[in-house]
């Protein structure tokens, strides 16, 4: 059965579904390099033993779903052998390890990797430099690959922590927008949850993200596609995603069958803050490989912005400079790193503290797919005929890129870049 199949029959269905099927998922499988077997929310790591971390990528042509049904032919770096997958793995290391990545290049042109923020990066073993054909006109900012079964290995010393990308350095306006491109996460040594060599950037491990924001134009990947000639001049992104996918594919679970090549979900998935049992923050690490801005907003909280790419957002002896924010404004090329906790300010509670004002009758209310209740921890009974996927009386706010065009696509209304937060009941509760 085809993906517009699966649409018409229901993606909350299919939500459902996935998550009695996420067990039975196969591992990635890498004769170096793995990926951790995945949650159903958060980062999934691809790792390799420190201090000497080795990945192998293959640059290779596949497809991706997008929800109003269409089929985009992409470019992306598989992990090794693996089936295509779009983006990138990945990749977490631990500063001062000593990274190596092989590149395969199974595409028709020459291809390469640059590393934005690491320095004195090596290509087969001397300094990367880059290219220029005869005329002296720049052909790539790298050492590449040569086109259909080339290799190149590139190898630096990750010297500083925070969330870099890592993507094509050769015709960048076309290759990194046909999806090369990936994250790179540098762990501070010795403190894994940690953003920065700062104890003010700690994070819940379990509670990392990522929100990874690209863009379409699948008329260049129609023509890429076809093997034909297409005039960059002419560019226009029609599609805006997270992580690979767009609404509200971005809140299904990674790893979700239905999406065999995008296995990157943007659901943030987290419990109220609470100083005795949750006291440490969530982590999002934003980055961007578009061409314009991106003023990403998780409604419902403030996120604390401590560094951008690469660096933390602090003074000159070192003091803390971070600051809370109401919306991330991603530029191009840009990574920027966040902390945020959810506090339930209101408290209320259907018995002890009620919310002071009379609620609706049901006749009067309009019921989305994900309400539960007024109050966290509690579901109420639903009218005959309405689809619930609240499990357990969570809630869930949106989060969204704030130029409203982008969470369209192509003239269909959300299907962009957007996705939600949920927020657990406090432990212990019932939810699955």
């Amino acid at each position: 059965m085809n993906q517009s199949f699966y649409k018409r029959i229901g993606w909350g269905m299919l939500l459902l579904l996935s998550m009695a099927l996420i067990a039975t998922l196969p591992r990635q499988n890498a004769s170096v390099a793995r990926a951790a077997a995945p949650a159903q929310s958060g980062i999934v790591c691809t790792t390799d033993a420190s201090p000497n971390p080795t990945f192998t990528l293959t640059a290779k042509t596949g497809y991706i779903g997008i929800p109003d049904g269409n089929t985009i032919f992409m470019w992306s770096y598989a992990l090794g052998n693996d089936d295509f997958q779009h983006p990138g793995p990945v990749l977490c290391v631990n500063q001062g390890d000593t990274v190596t990545i092989i590149l395969h290049n199974a595409l028709p042109q020459s291809t390469s990797i640059v590393f934005p923020g690491q320095e004195n990066v090596q290509a087969n073993g001397v300094l990367a430099q880059p290219q220029f054909d005869g005329t002296g006109t720049l052909t790539s900012l790298t050492n590449t690959a040569a086109a259909t079964n080339g290799s190149i290995t590139y190898s630096f010393v990750a010297t500083q922590p925070g969330t870099y990308l890592y993507e094509s350095g050769t015709e960048q306006a076309k290759q990194v927008q046909m999806g090369l491109f990936g994250a790179l996460i540098v762990r501070p040594a010795g403190h894994t949850d940690w953003v920065y060599n700062r104890a003010d950037t700690q994070f819940n491990p379990s509670t990392e993200f990522m929100v990874l924001l690209s863009e379409i134009d699948p008329l260049l990947h129609q023509a890429v596609e076809r093997n034909l000639n297409y005039n960059m001049n002419n560019y226009r992104a029609r599609y805006w995603l997270i992580n690979g996918r767009g609404f509200p594919d971005t809140i299904a679970p990674n790893g979700a069958a239905w999406l065999p090549s995008q296995p990157y979900g943007a659901l943030a998935h987290i419990h109220p803050y609470n100083p005795a049992t949750n006291p440490i923050p969530a982590v999002v690490r934003y980055l961007n490989v578009g061409t314009e801005d991106f003023p990403f907003h998780p409604h419902g909280n403030h996120s604390r912005v401590i560094g951008r790419d690469g660096q933390p957002w602090e003074g000159p002896s070192s003091e803390n400079l971070a600051q809370e924010k109401f919306s991330i404004p991603v530029g191009p090329g840009q990574t920027w790193d966040a902390t945020f906790s959810w506090y339930d300010a209101e408290n209320w509670d259907a018995s002890g503290h009620p919310i002071p004002v009379e609620v609706p009758r049901d006749q009067n209310l309009t019921f989305g797919p994900y309400y539960g209740s007024p109050y966290l921890g509690t579901l109420d009974s639903r009218p005959v005929g309405t689809d619930a996927q609240n499990q357990c009386g969570e809630y869930y706010h949106i989060a969204h890129n704030h130029n409203l065009t982008q969470i369209a696509g192509w003239g269909v209304t959300m299907i962009g870049q957007a996705t939600y937060t949920r927020i657990d009941p406090p432990l212990p509760n019932s939810c699955p």
